[in-house]
């Protein structure tokens, strides 16, 4: 029984793994950038539901709903003054600013929250659900749930709507979608709103789990969650889904074995991952024409 407890326990981490790195996956799918303070986004959303219900004592729900509003105007802001002055230029540059970014908003935490811990108060009721069995904890239960409904909507989104056909034209080719009538820099805005809107879900499911939470809280989920997008295939929202349950799945079991080690094995599966497949699990290799 202890074998299917560490596994529900891994399939739920990896759950939140993969909310995180869809919006790691769609930034990078679409406007081919790294967005590093996306952990950092997470750290936020956390921040606004534990303000909310317990120094307002909002419903949990609307405290939810406050930090989606925050992350989401957050991340629009972080795109439009960060990265859209850096449309042309190198990959490096990008990547400066998004660790530029990203201890930005960990410093601005700091000095508006604080560096003690806050003890995070679960959105999900507390308690568990035995099935055959095993039981299952209501937040284990939930975190699989969402993830699961945000996938099936995030796929219908891309493949049915306008906004969704226009975001995987400006993945293929943003000067050709530029031609064809697509605003390319709202399409851009609009995939990092929806990103920074699933890091305010990722962030209540992820500190229902693990109470405390400290302006760096963000950082090291967020580099797993980026790890997870990397192993399925940065790009896919399949591929997001599946690396991130595959990893903290991993994470899970490494942890049995020993407490210290576990960081290690999991990137040192991604790295035996990368060695073997390079484009991911779900990825594809880009041929390009010289």
């Amino acid at each position: 029984m202890s074998f299917l407890n560490n596994l529900i326990t891994g399939i739920s981490l990896g759950s939140v793994y993969a909310i995180i790195a869809l919006g790691y996956t769609m930034v990078y799918g679409i406007a081919k950038m790294l967005n590093f303070a996306h952990g950092d986004v997470i750290m936020v959303g956390a921040y606004m539901i534990f303000f909310a219900t317990g120094s307002f004592g909002l419903n949990p729900i609307v405290g939810i709903l406050l930090a989606v509003v925050v992350c989401t105007v957050l991340g629009v802001v972080i795109e439009g003054l960060a990265y859209k002055p850096l449309r042309q230029a190198s990959s490096l540059a990008v990547l400066i600013t998004a660790i530029g970014v990203s201890y930005f908003l960990q410093n601005a935490a700091l000095l508006l929250w604080g560096a003690d811990p806050k003890v995070f108060t679960s959105v999900i009721p507390e308690g568990s659900l035995p099935i055959e069995g095993v039981n299952i904890t209501y937040v284990s239960l939930v975190t699989v749930l969402v993830c699961i409904v945000i996938m099936l909507a995030l796929t219908w989104f891309t493949s049915k709507t306008k906004m969704g056909k226009a975001m995987r034209a400006c993945s293929e080719n943003k000067d050709a979608a530029r031609l064809m009538g697509i605003d390319v820099n709202r399409t851009i805005s609009m995939t990092f709103a929806i990103g920074s809107a699933l890091a305010a879900i990722a962030s209540a499911l992820l500190f229902s789990s693990y109470k405390n939470l400290i302006p760096t809280s963000g950082s090291l989920p967020g580099i797993k969650a980026f790890t997870a997008a990397v192993f399925g295939g940065i790009g896919s929202i399949p591929g997001a889904m599946l690396g991130g349950i595959l990893l903290g799945i991993i994470e899970t079991f490494a942890k049995v074995i020993n407490t210290n080690i576990s960081d290690a094995v999991v990137f040192a599966v991604l790295i035996i991952v990368l060695l073997v497949k390079p484009a991911g699990l779900l990825g594809k290799t880009i041929r390009e024409k010289v």
